[in-house]
């Protein structure tokens, strides 16, 4: 982990290196309230071009915990409005000692084009709808906490699979670490069948549920989408949600979980969000401790002593 230069995606992570990213997230998460001291005087950015509550502002929680400086970046009041592209945005701040860069960009593929021509560090934070690494790695570290694995289990991802960065990042992920993935939505918004990986299963909704220890429901991403949906919201929950009805087919142990945002009575019922089984809140607070983990590894290596980066806690 060590000669890991950027977090661009999952994709080009070993099964190692996703593991080595949990332990140290499972390290944090073990730790809430301990204020690390390994990035003071380290300057990182956040660039979000697109609107976001949980990662902008647990990717600033998890920097300041860690001790760095932290620069939120506003597109409305930067040169981007005068044309500048991300690049040159980009290449600015490096010049000015800035260490790493958080980015969120509608654009699918920026940091491939990014990568070999900025030497600061950089995080993917959501690209497009291509993957949204740490999302996927705070998945990986709840349902490793809930079920004391992720090899072996039965995971169904369902709702507006075409649209979701998301599932993009645990189309790797989760077959990498030994999970078996099952995929449900509608015809309209499944994924592209070159995209999914050999043994990735593509079911019914209702087997889904069924099925599955972990059912993960995604957001309809009505933003990505180049026309309305073709269905009222009452009926696409009943066709293609969690309902309640369809909760009580769950197996005995199963847990939900939903990336956030959630559409409240969309693709899953409001009482459903935080019930007993419901992992969601969980989610939230272990990106903290998953981004604490990525900008850690970055900035630091991992060939340190993990431990001699700790103050005592407040």
């Amino acid at each position: 982990m060590s000669n890991m230069r950027h977090l661009t995606g999952i994709k080009n992570l070993s099964r190692e290196e996703i593991g080595s990213l949990l332990k140290r997230a499972d390290f944090w998460a073990k730790s809430p309230g301990v204020q690390s001291e390994v990035l003071r005087g380290r300057f990182v950015a956040n660039l979000f071009f697109e609107a976001s509550t949980r990662t902008r502002f647990s990717f600033e929680v998890a920097q300041k915990r860690l001790g760095a400086h932290v620069l939120n970046f506003i597109p409305e009041t930067s040169s981007t409005v005068k044309g500048e592209t991300i690049l040159d945005t980009v290449r600015t701040l490096e010049a000015m000692g800035v260490e790493a860069a958080v980015i969120r960009t509608r654009k699918d593929g920026l940091f491939e084009e990014l990568a070999d021509q900025v030497e600061l560090q950089l995080i993917n934070a959501g690209d497009g709808t291509n993957e949204h690494p740490t999302q996927c790695l705070l998945d990986l570290l709840t349902m490793q906490q809930q079920f004391g694995k992720i090899e072996g289990l039965s995971v169904a991802i369902i709702g507006d699979l075409r649209h979701s960065r998301v599932l993009g990042s645990h189309l790797h992920a989760l077959p990498k670490m030994g999970a078996q993935l099952l995929l449900a939505g509608p015809a309209s918004m499944m994924p592209q069948p070159q995209l999914v990986p050999h043994g990735v299963q593509i079911v019914e909704i209702d087997e889904a549920v069924r099925m599955a220890d972990v059912v993960m429901m995604l957001r309809v991403q009505l933003e990505r989408h180049t026309s309305s949906l073709f269905i009222s919201k009452e009926e696409y929950h009943l066709a293609h949600g969690l309902t309640l009805e369809r909760a009580r087919m769950m197996k005995p142990g199963a847990v939900i979980m939903h990336p956030a945002p959630v559409n409240r009575g969309v693709e899953i019922h409001t009482d459903l969000v935080d019930c007993e089984r419901s992992l969601i809140h969980k989610q939230v607070t272990n990106g903290v401790a998953a981004r604490m983990a990525v900008m850690e590894t970055l900035l630091r290596g991992s060939d340190v002593k993990w431990e001699s980066s700790l103050a005592t806690a407040n």
